[in-house]
C-alpha cells in the first residue's frame, strides 16, 4: 500500500510536465506496463497486460501517448531527475558518464534505423542508436539526457525523413557532437561540473576533448593505440617566424627528428620499460576475467591540425592496458592464479 502510493505521488510529479490532462492516463498506463513482469516491454504485451478486457483500445491509447502525443521528453527526463537526484548521494563526487545505447530493428522503417555497432549484441548490426548522459554517484546513476542518432544516409534522404517524421531542420552530427550538445545544455540549466567519463567512440574525437576543457570539465575518456600523442621529451617546432606580411603564423610545426614528432598510444605503450607495469584484472559484465598489465605516463594529445600540441600546455596522465599475450580469459574464482600467469 504504501508503495502505490509513493508511485501515484511520483506519476502525478510526472504528470504535472505532460501538458493536457488527456495525457495523464497514457503516462499512467505505460509506467505501469514498464513495471509489470514481463518479458517483453513494447507497447502490445503491456496493454494485455494492463487492460486484459480491452486490450485493443488500450493498445491504441498508448500507443497514441508514445508515438503521437506532443509531450516533452525533455521535461520529462527534468522531472524524473527532480524527484531521483536528491536522494543520491554524491558525498564522494559525481561523474557524468557518456555512451550510447543500441536497439536492434529488423526492418528498415523506424527513424534513424541502419547497419551500425549495436552495444547490445556487440557486433555491427541493424539497429538504433541513441546517445545518452547519465549522473552517476557511487551509489546508482540516472540518464538524465538522450537523443537518437540520426546517421548520415537519412540526412541526406529527404523523402526517407519526410515520411519518418523527421524534422526537416535536422541536421547531420556525430556521436560526440550530440554528447556535447547535451552537457552543454545540462550546464547551462545549472548541473554540476563532474568528471566526464566515455569510452574510445568519444575519446578519439580531439575536438571533443578539447571543447570538455573549455567547459572546465575533467574527463577520463578512452582511446585508441592509433591516436597521437607528445610522450615526455618530445615537442613540435615553434611556428614559423612572421614574415611581416599576411597573417601571423601560429601552427607549430612537425620536425625531421624523432623527438620532433609525435607517436601513437600503441608505440608509446610498447617502448614501456618493464618496471613501469603492474598485472591488473579486467571484470566484464559477463563476470569473466583476464589477466592484463597497466601503466600511465604523463604526455600532451596533438591533431592532424596543428592546433593541440600545446593547449595552455595542458599535460595528462593515460593510463594504458592491454590483454597479455598467451592468456585466456578465467573465472573471477582464479583471479589469483590469473594474475600470476
Amino acid at each position: 500500500m504504501k508503495e502505490l502510493i509513493e508511485f501515484e505521488r511520483y506519476m502525478a510529479h510526472l504528470c504535472a510536465g505532460l501538458g493536457h490532462s488527456d495525457r495523464h492516463a497514457g503516462l499512467r498506463g505505460y509506467c505501469t506496463g514498464l513495471m509489470a513482469p514481463l518479458q517483453r516491454k513494447s507497447v502490445e504485451p503491456m496493454a494485455a497486460h494492463v487492460a486484459p478486457g480491452s486490450t485493443r483500445s488500450k493498445h491504441q491509447s498508448l500507443h497514441h501517448f508514445v508515438a503521437d502525443s506532443p509531450w516533452s521528453d525533455d521535461e520529462m527526463l527534468m522531472r524524473v531527475a527532480q524527484w531521483v537526484v536528491p536522494a543520491m548521494d554524491f558525498s564522494n563526487g559525481g561523474w557524468w558518464i557518456i555512451d550510447d545505447t543500441g536497439f536492434p530493428k529488423q526492418g528498415t522503417h523506424s527513424v534513424g534505423v541502419t547497419r551500425q555497432y549495436c552495444g547490445m549484441l556487440g557486433k555491427q548490426d541493424n539497429c538504433q542508436v541513441a546517445v545518452s548522459v547519465s549522473l552517476a554517484s557511487e551509489g546508482g546513476s540516472l540518464p538524465v539526457a538522450w537523443r537518437l542518432y540520426l546517421p548520415k544516409e537519412w540526412c541526406e534522404d529527404a523523402a526517407r525523413s519526410a515520411k519518418a517524421g523527421v524534422p526537416k531542420d535536422l541536421a547531420f552530427a556525430t556521436k560526440p557532437a550530440i554528447a556535447l550538445a547535451q552537457i552543454e545544455q545540462l550546464l547551462n540549466q545549472g548541473a554540476p561540473r563532474h568528471c566526464v567519463l566515455a569510452d574510445a567512440g568519444y575519446g578519439t574525437d580531439t575536438a571533443f576533448r578539447e571543447r570538455l576543457s573549455e567547459l572546465g570539465l575533467a574527463y577520463a575518456v578512452g582511446v585508441t593505440g592509433q591516436v597521437s600523442v607528445w610522450p615526455p621529451g618530445h615537442a613540435p617546432l615553434a611556428p614559423e617566424v612572421y614574415s611581416g606580411r599576411g597573417n601571423v603564423p601560429t601552427l607549430q610545426r612537425l620536425g625531421e627528428l624523432a623527438h620532433q614528432r609525435p607517436i601513437s598510444m600503441k608505440e608509446l605503450a610498447l617502448a614501456l620499460p618493464a618496471s613501469q607495469w603492474v598485472c591488473c584484472i579486467q571484470d566484464i559484465a559477463t563476470r569473466r576475467s583476464w589477466p592484463s598489465v597497466q601503466s600511465s605516463v604523463e604526455l600532451r594529445p596533438w591533431s592532424t591540425d596543428g592546433k593541440s600540441a600545446d593547449l595552455d600546455h595542458r599535460r595528462a596522465e593515460i593510463p594504458c592496458t592491454y590483454r597479455r599475450p598467451g592468456t585466456r580469459r578465467v573465472n573471477r574464482n582464479r583471479r589469483r592464479e590469473a594474475c600470476a600467469v
